[in-house]
C-alpha cells in the first residue's frame, strides 16, 4: 500500500487529490497539511512513501522546505505539484531533489501514474518537459537568465515579482532587509537589469510569481 501525504493550501485541490488517491486500491492518504509547519508535524508522526507538495504553500520558502524534508526523510519521494509552467520551475525542483513535477492541469490518471512511478524509484516528468530538458542539455534551447540564480536569489526574485517590499521579503525569508537588498543587487546584475520595476516585469514575463 502506497502511503500518501498531501500538502496544499487550497481546500478544493486538497480534496481532489485525496479523492483521486483514495480511489486507487494500492494507495492510502495518511496525512494532509496546508502549510509548511503543519507538514513537518504530519511527517514527524506519520510514515509515508510519497509527498504531494504544492510549490507555493504558506510557510518556509519552497527550496528550504524541500531540502529540510529530504534531509530528514531521505527515502520519502516528493512529487511537486504547481500551477506554474513546467519549463520555469520543474528543472529547479528536480535539481533540489524532487522525484517529479506535475502541473495541476494534468489529468487524474497522470497523477496516479506519477505517484506509482516515483514510488518505484523513477522520476516523473511530462513528455513536454522531458523534451525541454533534453534540448537544454544538448544546447538546442538557450537557457533563460534566471536559471543561473541561486535558490535564494530565485525566491527573492519571485517575491519581488509578486509585489513584495524589501521589508516584507525579509520577514518572509527570515533575513535582514540589508541581506535582501544584497540579493536584489546580485539578481539585477545577473539578469542585466537596473531597477526593481524591470525585475517585476521580468518575473511577470517569465511567469515566476505566485
Amino acid at each position: 500500500m502506497i502511503r500518501v501525504v498531501i500538502a496544499d493550501d487550497h481546500p478544493v485541490v486538497q480534496a481532489g487529490l485525496r479523492q483521486i488517491a483514495a480511489a486507487q486500491p494500492d494507495m492510502h492518504v495518511v496525512g494532509e497539511a496546508a502549510d509548511g509547519d503543519r507538514l513537518l508535524t504530519v511527517l514527524a508522526g506519520t510514515p509515508a512513501d510519497v509527498l504531494l507538495l504544492d510549490l507555493t504553500m504558506p510557510g518556509a520558502p519552497f527550496p528550504d522546505l524541500l531540502k529540510h524534508v529530504l534531509a530528514r526523510y531521505p527515502t520519502l519521494r516528493v512529487l511537486v505539484m504547481s500551477m506554474h509552467p513546467e519549463d520555469q520551475f520543474a528543472g529547479r525542483a528536480l535539481r533540489e531533489g524532487a522525484a517529479g513535477y506535475l502541473t495541476k492541469e494534468r489529468t487524474p490518471q497522470d497523477l496516479v501514474e506519477a505517484i506509482r512511478k516515483v514510488v518505484r524509484g523513477g522520476t516523473y516528468v511530462s513528455p513536454t518537459l522531458a523534451e525541454h530538458l533534453a534540448a537544454s542539455l544538448d544546447g538546442r534551447r538557450p537557457a533563460v537568465a534566471h536559471e543561473a540564480l541561486s535558490d535564494r536569489e530565485h525566491e527573492v526574485l519571485r517575491l519581488i515579482g509578486a509585489g513584495k517590499t524589501v521589508g516584507e521579503i525579509a520577514t518572509l525569508l527570515a533575513l535582514s532587509p540589508k541581506t535582501v537588498s544584497t540579493y536584489r543587487t546580485r539578481i539585477l546584475h545577473k539578469l542585466g537589469l537596473r531597477t526593481s520595476a524591470e525585475l517585476i516585469r521580468y518575473a511577470l514575463r517569465h511567469q515566476l510569481t505566485t
